[in-house]
């Protein structure tokens, strides 16, 4: 999966719980340096993909990855356990002696890909201490298998992609995938539209989401659009194929479309320096700077970091040239084209840089906003997709929604999605069902509108699948599209993620067959995958695992929840709330402002405001938890520095601190 704009750390845990099947013969077994992707073989013939740069070595009944930092491993163990809980407790005193790690979640998953049983397991661990953990355990037969992760945050997160390829690869012997290359897929006649409605009807039924918005492409043309579900919890009004959804990050692959179409004009070229054409460009390194070509502003393989925080505070002053400008602190933390590393910043810039190629003179945000218009959305007949908030949220348009630290579900205020908008070619389109299947309708068709003109060259759409950098299992990503085979079908894709909305769209080129589905719920996340097998199964008459995949998603989601609220102490404690500062300041992120009201206490950052909880930390240490729905997703720890309190702010690669006024 790709990586949408995403909103803290906590996501990371998420990100490396995923599934290649390469064979090796026994006498493929290494150790040492990694020079390429390579096939392994386990002692007991289990079969793994060790990644490049990566070292393999092997001891004690395991076969052990480490990192190139060397701050983090990714370990198999094979162990004789009666069960799951028992399998993880002797790995991890095989694989960490002496470090006590007690699963603070175990989830059950899917039995797939030749296991009979997967068990999940989490655990927490204390923010200031910067590392990750996770597992799965894995039987087939009365055999275990467990696959352990324990890595420092930054180091987890630069290489998430060559973590999610490793873990996804661990098969058991002889294990072999189902395949649907060269099947010959069924239409989408008005039967399997109805089982697709019907299972994404199901699927927000059980996760509990609101509404969705879905529409359906079978060659090249649109099939079905319409909704399920309603536009906001609690009323009556019901979701169809107009109602606006914000697309989130599936904005990229259409910024993407803008630049194609400058490149058609000789606007620009897509190996041609950005500063030649805009000389104002710069990332904080002058090297990194120079390289870049206009291709890789939306290729994720620059180097350079998330660092999302800097557009989720302070945003309401922010404009596309101050957008712009956040690239000038960013340096780059993996080489250049070496890792997939996802920026939001610079797929912004990739369009505000369009919009003044197609616009000379004008305010960046009103040239961007004008060439989409002319050149993309009202071409593709996109009637209602705009970026203007106020135009989308006043008419028929879904609302946000989380699931509260309660176990409610609670529509979300949009602070978090205005803070796209300075930033909106990485993220801020309002679409529609009817509008977003016409984008993927070009897609389909390579360029070509349903009247037979040429939008875009197929020459230049194609470009943007071209692999830019691998970005997961038989996964690489493009410019603002992610290209992947699952089970030996192409499938092109990307998703979308913003607090209360969660989006992808899939395009099997081959069979001209796509989609897109919208959800207006963080739990979201958890249909899509689910989602795109489903499509699969119906297409290819493909193994009926869906559904059952649906069932323990949303049973994963129940437990997940469960155990979150296990963390918070609500209102926040009394004995930590009395001894915050009123004041915090930060260089990177602005003021933050504490206050007491009644029981409960509040952070204000300005442009949003939020109650928080307590938790006390196994290191001694305790954290304040935001948890106003749609701001549910900080953790700042306590503590103090030179004699003045601090609140520290973890986000994947960086730390911010702020410090007491």
């Amino acid at each position: 999966m790709n990586i949408p704009f995403q909103l803290t750390s906590l996501a990371l845990l998420g990100l490396l719980q995923s599934s290649i099947a390469l064979a090796a013969a026994p006498d493929a077994v290494r150790t040492g340096k990694l020079d390429a992707d390579a096939p392994l073989l386990s002692g007991h013939g289990t079969q793994l993909t060790g990644a490049l740069d990566w070292s393999v070595r092997r001891e004690a009944g395991m076969t052990v990855l480490d990192a190139p930092e060397l701050d983090a491993a990714l370990a198999l163990i094979e162990v004789d356990a009666p069960n799951a809980a028992a399998a993880l407790k002797a790995a991890w005193s095989r694989f960490r002696p002496g470090v006590k790690r007690v699963a603070a979640s175990l989830t059950r998953e899917p039995a797939r890909e030749g296991w009979d049983e997967r068990v999940a397991a989490g655990y927490e661990l204390p923010a200031n201490e910067r590392r990750v953990a996770n597992a799965v355990a894995l039987r087939s037969g009365g055999k275990w298998t467990v696959v352990a992760l324990d890595g420092g945050v930054a180091t987890v997160q630069k290489r998430g992609a060559a973590l999610e390829m490793m873990r996804g690869s661990v098969h058991p012997p002889g294990y072999k995938p189902e395949s649907f290359a060269g099947r010959q897929p069924h239409p989408l006649d008005a039967a399997r539209i109805a089982r697709l409605r019907a299972f994404v009807a199901d699927g927000i039924r059980q996760l509990r989401i609101p509404g969705a918005a879905l529409a359906l492409l079978d060659h090249g043309q649109v099939v079905y659009e319409g909704g399920v579900g309603v536009r906001r919890h609690g009323r009556p009004e019901p979701v169809d194929a107009d109602t606006l959804f914000m697309a989130a990050s599936n904005t990229k692959g259409m910024t993407t479309l803008l630049l194609a179409s400058l490149a058609d004009e000789g606007k620009l070229r897509w190996e041609q320096p950005v500063t030649e054409l805009y000389p104002s460009f710069r990332l904080g390194d002058a090297d990194t700077t120079a390289r870049v070509r206009f291709k890789h502003l939306v290729c994720a393989c620059t180097g350079l970091p998330q660092q999302n925080l800097e557009m989720m505070f302070e945003f309401g002053q922010a404009s596309p040239a101050s957008s712009i400008g956040l690239l000038a602190n960013m340096k780059p933390t993996s080489n250049f084209g070496e890792l997939y590393q996802y920026s939001n910043l610079m797929a912004s810039a990739a369009g505000y840089i369009g919009g003044a190629l197609a616009h000379p003179g004008m305010e960046l945000g009103a040239a961007y906003d004008r060439a989409m218009q002319e050149r993309i959305f009202t071409p593709l007949g996109m009637r209602g997709t705009t970026f203007d908030m106020a135009r989308a949220t006043g008419g028929n348009h879904a609302s946000p929604h989380t699931i509260d630290y309660s176990n409610q579900l609670r529509v979300t205020g949009t602070e978090m999605d205005s803070s796209i908008v300075p930033h909106r070619p990485a993220g801020g389109a309002w679409t529609s069902a009817h509008d977003f299947i016409r984008y993927v309708q070009l897609e389909a068709n390579q360029g070509r509108l349903e009247d037979g003109r040429q939008l875009v060259s197929s020459a230049n759409l194609l470009a943007r699948r071209a692999p830019q950098v691998a970005a997961g299992d038989d996964t690489s990503y493009g410019m603002g599209l992610e290209v992947m085979k699952v089970n030996g079908v192409q499938v092109i894709d990307h998703g979308g993620s913003l607090p209360g909305f969660k989006s992808n769209f899939y395009l099997l080129p081959e069979a001209g067959v796509g989609a897109v589905l919208m959800l207006n719920a963080d739990e979201g996340y958890a249909l899509l995958p689910v989602f795109q097998r489903y499509l699969l199964e119906v297409l290819y008459d493909g193994k009926p695992e869906a559904l059952e995949d649906l069932r323990l998603a949303a049973a994963a989601s129940r437990s997940g929840h469960a155990a979150g609220r296990a963390r918070y102490t609500v209102p926040a404690a009394p004995a930590v709330a009395s001894r915050l500062a009123s004041r915090y300041h930060s260089d990177e992120l602005g003021e933050l402002v504490v206050s007491r009201r009644g029981k409960q206490t509040f952070v204000d950052a300005g442009e949003w405001k939020t109650a928080v909880a307590t938790h006390a930390n196994a290191d001694g240490t305790v954290s304040l938890l935001t948890i106003t729905p749609g701001l549910d997703f900080f953790e700042l720890v306590v503590g103090s520095k030179d004699s003045k309190r601090t609140l520290t702010l973890h986000d994947g690669q960086r730390e911010y601190l702020f410090t007491e006024m």
